[in-house]
């Protein structure tokens, strides 16, 4: 736990354009934890208005970079994608070398790599984006499976409501975790989730060549049946080291393995759909049994297929 002070100083950095979700959200937790226990400022560049990557409003920030300086916890809310302003940077680096905690919810984690913070450090942020910031900053040890991740002086979290998550757990870092299920109940929402639950993230599929194209388009055609790395190969007219190659460059991973996450990405639309037995949608989505499934359900989500179809499947 860590040390507390009379009043707890949280700088949200905004920077343009800001999802507001994620904004709102760090905001939300700590400006109204009820205990008077934290201070929160909304800030950015400088202030004035800062666009949203919502259509149809934008905010408007009582303070600039300044509020960044003497912050306890600075939370770097998700922004549009590309290089953080240099003056932003500038402030994060300054902030992490005064011992400030630096957080980030979902894309936010891009700034906090291009500010050279998550260098040697796991990090983790949207499963869409995991790809990306691996491939930018290969220097991240980026997992793109968990909620969150805490680094000690750096965090980072996954999209959105995996956002909620990680400021719940801050307050428990805090004040100890009967104060986080007290905020948790205040906000009519879940006890917050461990940060090493999965996020319920579906592989990309698609490639870019047009003969490595027609080999995945095959498999998923084929996905009922035994396939090996070698009937890949056999597909492309490649060998198995060649298409290898082809699929860590085109598509981050291994023909093995995005076949394992092709099978988990159909299992995952029968069980969203449909009423079909665990064993069924096994055999259908080439997993094989029921037990197998359940195996890659649990170690790619940390979950049970019929927890799956519970959280996902309209009711």
């Amino acid at each position: 736990m860590r040390k507390e002070s009379a009043i707890h100083r949280v700088a949200v950095l905004a920077l343009p354009p800001v999802v507001a979700f994620d904004m709102a959200v760090a905001t939300q937790v700590f400006a109204h934890e009820g205990s008077g226990r934290y201070e929160v400022v909304v800030c950015s560049l400088r202030a004035g208005p800062v666009p949203t990557t919502t259509a149809g409003f934008g905010i408007t920030v009582a303070a600039g970079l300044d509020a960044v300086e003497i912050a306890d916890t600075v939370i770097v809310p998700g922004f549009r994608r590309g290089l953080a302003p240099a003056d932003a940077l500038d402030a994060l680096r300054a902030a992490h070398r005064r011992g400030t905690r630096i957080a980030s919810i979902c894309s936010g984690a891009f700034a906090l790599a291009q500010a050279g913070l998550l260098d040697g450090r796991r990090a983790t942020t949207h499963w869409a984006h995991a790809a990306d910031l691996a491939r930018e900053h290969p220097a991240v040890h980026v997992d793109p499976a968990v909620l969150y991740i805490d680094e000690g002086s750096v965090l980072t979290s996954a999209g959105l409501a995996a956002g909620l998550d990680l400021c719940l757990y801050l307050i428990g870092v805090d004040h100890g975790q009967p104060a986080a299920i007290r905020r948790a109940r205040d906000m009519v929402t879940a006890v917050h989730r461990t940060g090493g639950q999965a996020q319920y993230s579906l592989a990309d599929t698609t490639a870019t060549s047009e003969r490595l194209n027609s080999v995945t388009e095959w498999a998923l055609a084929n996905l009922h049946r035994s396939i090996t790395v070698a009937d890949l190969a056999r597909q492309a007219m490649q060998s198995t080291r060649t298409l290898s190659r082809a699929f860590a460059t085109e598509l981050g991973t291994s023909p093995r393995a995005w076949l394992i996450a092709a099978r988990l990405r159909s299992a995952c639309a029968l069980l969203e759909t449909g009423d079909l037995t665990v064993e069924e949608i096994a055999r259908r989505s080439g997993l094989g049994t029921a037990a197998n499934l359940r195996l890659q359900f649990r170690r790619t989500y940390a979950t049970t297929p019929l927890a799956y179809r519970s959280a996902f499947q309209p009711r």
